[in-house]
């Protein structure tokens, strides 16, 4: 079988490779590193996330999760269920610090611009494990906006330090300046 390259559509490439979008990828961005920055921010200065009750409020937030698995058609799933019984509780202060550390970098680096698709691709699977533990809020509308982060990822920051960041460090299949003997 001879392989063949397929072409991205123009719809496609308009919107996920052409730096004409940069203005409106920014304005996505910045909206939901802000919601990150945020929610964030908010758990730095909070004693039941990072101080010396680090884990008190993850805990109430599992074991509202772990009460949603009942019935026929339960919100959140056995297997997930299990992962936050035997994962996270048992480690729930250093999960504490993840989250919140986590949703403040993933917002700064949303709002700088700064390794753009990563950042967007960590808030989505933050997001995704919102969702798996039966909190929907806003999560499915920064999901599906991480999603579309994920996809323009070249254009996303390009208004941002991703200008100057990714031809400096490149991808890993084409090295950047600093990389190249």
């Amino acid at each position: 079988m001879a392989y063949v390259v397929l072409q991205d559509p123009p719809l496609a490439r308009f919107w996920f490779a052409n730096t004409k979008t940069a203005a409106l990828w920014l304005i996505v961005r910045v909206y939901v590193g802000w919601e990150w920055l945020n929610a964030g921010w908010g758990k730095l200065q909070s004693e039941t996330w990072v101080g010396s009750e680090a884990g008190k409020a993850l805990t109430g937030f599992i074991q509202g999760a772990l009460s949603k698995t009942e019935g026929a058609h339960p919100d959140v799933q056995g297997w997930y269920a299990s992962f936050l019984q035997n994962a996270v509780l048992p480690n729930v202060a250093t999960w504490a610090h993840a989250v919140a550390w986590g949703e403040f970098l993933i917002g700064t680096g949303l709002i700088l611009g700064a390794l753009t698709g990563i950042a967007a691709f960590f808030g989505l699977l933050m997001n995704l494990n919102f969702l798996l533990a039966g909190a929907v809020s806003i999560n499915p509308i920064l999901f599906t906006l991480s999603i579309l982060i994920v996809l323009a990822w070249k254009v996303a920051g390009y208004i941002g330090v991703d200008h100057y960041l990714l031809p400096a460090l490149g991808t890993p299949w084409q090295p950047g300046k600093l990389f190249k003997g």
